[in-house]
């Protein structure tokens, strides 16, 4: 094994034992200085379903480094939890704890000189902030996802956390009444694990695995099963030998990864927020990659798996299935991954699939067969016009409707346009637009879950178009377009928007159009002042100062 960075830095002489003390005082003995020191950042919390599991997974990858000859060091790093905080003043913390992860776990490891990094996560943004941190460092390093939670039951049909935001919209349109409401809210979340469809935990996890950087199958196991934390302490086995031939991020995290991973999302039905995560992981390791290469890889991969929100299957029910490796196969079968891209393994793409059949079972409908998938070409598209110049993201497959022209109903945020959804002063045919939820406007880039099923609860799903510089949640669908770039706090086109006027979502052609004379935009342009920012000191005030355009994955550095 090569020296490693810690022992060369602890035993250098006399001088250096005040380290050696501090380090004894945590449990080391003398043979353990020439041991490389592998940090477990613990993203453990009780304040979502997500993480709750996590601390069994750190203890199985603690005791599985110290038997595979390496020092393990747990320290915390924290979680937001997006479903809880949906819909309120919180969610404007959720995107940004994806930078305060980052940043967290390259503090840690980076004081403490840790020659590698066991990264386990939840919730949505634990995957990005993991990945990021671990892309700047590029120490060796793992990522383990916490696990999927399992569906819950009520009337026959599977419920996911979505199944509680769409109630709510059910109920308030009078198609459910309180009891039922009640019910699916009780039921929707059984247990321990991350939201259960392909929204945007489950999303991440796969676009991982399918990089490299997480174990075959890991990304679709359930939290509850007793495989989740055998690969726990497997992932730290890989983690320790990555350590000993120093087989590190970088040489994992290439342009043929994140063209892995986008291909992996477009044939699993993802979350739009892998967009805004797979261009910030990509920005951050120095990897050159644009919104615009989502939408030529989107044109030549279809949607093989059938999943939720948009279908009707859990993530448990795609691991059943054949799991992330089934999916993967079959693109490389016809070319459309790179086979020769090394992983964590230390194995390539192509070995680590040698054994996986190559074509999924016929017992099962998750997984589409290739002649048959659900959709010929992938459902993320980059929408462009003189609203989005910088780009804008949609999910265009799963909806009956792919054109609407209709009146602007124009929101200045999440919560006046949930007041009139709720109170049905939405009608078919309208354009909702909300502004001002971008990164710097929001801050924070909500996510638009409560809006957007209170619209699919109305009824309204396939009559309503909804355009906003915020975010959507993974278990978002509809003829819905986010990430709308440039947003309006910075002067974007959204911002200049009426009531009433006329605005084109064109899923067809990718287009997002505010149908108004050019003279008229340039006399509303002369009258707008950007307006105060809404956050002056905190968190919040530090990111809206330095956070950039969705466009290039809202990153802070």
């Amino acid at each position: 094994m090569p020296e490693n960075l810690r022992s060369k830095t602890i035993t250098e002489g006399v001088q250096r034992s005040p380290n050696r003390s501090m380090l004894r005082a945590v449990g080391f003995t003398d043979s353990d200085f020439q041991k490389p020191i592998i940090g477990i950042a613990n993203a453990y919390s009780t304040i979502t379903p997500c993480n709750i599991s996590l601390n069994v997974l750190a203890q199985r990858a603690e005791s599985a480094l110290k038997t595979s000859g390496a020092m393990p060091q747990v320290f915390g790093t924290i979680t937001v939890s997006d479903g809880i905080a949906m819909g309120t003043e919180g969610m404007k913390y959720s995107l940004v704890s994806r930078e305060v992860i980052a940043d967290s776990i390259e503090t840690a490891c980076s004081a403490q000189s840790m020659d590698g990094v066991v990264a386990i996560g939840g919730c949505d943004k634990n995957m990005p902030g993991s990945m990021m941190a671990i892309a700047r460092m590029n120490i060796p390093a793992i990522f383990v996802y916490g696990g999927t939670i399992k569906p819950g039951h009520y009337n026959g049909r599977d419920l996911t956390i979505v199944s509680a935001f769409e109630a709510v919209g059910e109920f308030s349109a009078h198609k459910i009444g309180e009891k039922e409401l009640l019910e699916v809210e009780r039921r929707a979340c059984p247990g321990a694990g991350s939201c259960g469809g392909m929204y945007t935990a489950n999303t991440m996890s796969s676009a991982i695995e399918a990089m490299g950087m997480s174990l075959p199958y890991s990304s679709t196991m359930a939290a509850e099963d007793s495989e989740k934390a055998d690969s726990a302490a497997k992932s730290a086995q890989a983690v320790v030998q990555a350590v000993r031939t120093q087989l590190l991020p970088r040489q994992i995290m290439t342009r043929k990864a994140f063209e892995n991973a986008i291909s992996v999302v477009m044939a699993v039905g993802g979350s739009t927020n892998a967009v805004l995560h797979l261009l910030a992981m990509a920005h951050t390791a120095e990897v050159p990659l644009t919104i615009d290469d989502f939408e030529t890889i989107r044109q030549r991969v279809p949607v093989l798996c059938d999943m939720k929100p948009s279908g009707p299957y859990a993530t448990t029910d795609l691991h059943r299935a054949g799991g992330i490796p089934q999916v993967m196969k079959m693109l490389l079968n016809r070319e459309l991954l790179h086979g020769d891209a090394i992983t964590i393994t230390g194995k390539t793409i192509a070995e680590n699939l040698a054994e996986v059949p190559d074509a999924p079972r016929t017992d099962q409908a998750v997984i589409h067969q290739w002649n048959k998938p659900v959709y010929p070409q992938g459902h993320l598209a980059i929408m462009r016009g003189n609203l989005a110049t910088e780009g804008a993201v949609a999910k265009i497959t799963g909806i009956k409707s792919h054109h609407i022209t209709g009146p602007a109903r124009v929101f200045e945020s999440e919560e006046d346009c949930l007041s009139s959804i709720l109170a049905g002063k939405i009608k078919a045919g309208d354009v909702v637009v909300i502004r001002y939820e971008g990164p710097k406007g929001g801050p924070g880039m909500r996510e638009m879950l409560s809006p957007t099923s209170a619209i699919i609860g109305a009824g309204l799903g396939d009559a309503v178009g909804l355009i906003t510089d915020g975010r959507f949640s993974g278990g978002t669908y509809g003829l819905v377009v986010g990430h709308v770039a440039p947003e309006a706090q910075v002067g974007g086109l959204i911002a200049l928007v009426h009531e009433g006027d006329s605005i084109t979502i064109d899923a067809n052609k990718h287009l997002l159009t505010l149908n108004v004379p050019e003279a008229e935009i340039a006399q509303r342009r002369s009258q707008w002042h950007a307006p105060k920012p809404r956050y002056t000191r905190g968190v919040l005030a530090k990111y809206a100062a330095q956070v950039s355009s969705s466009s290039i994955g809202a990153v802070t550095d």
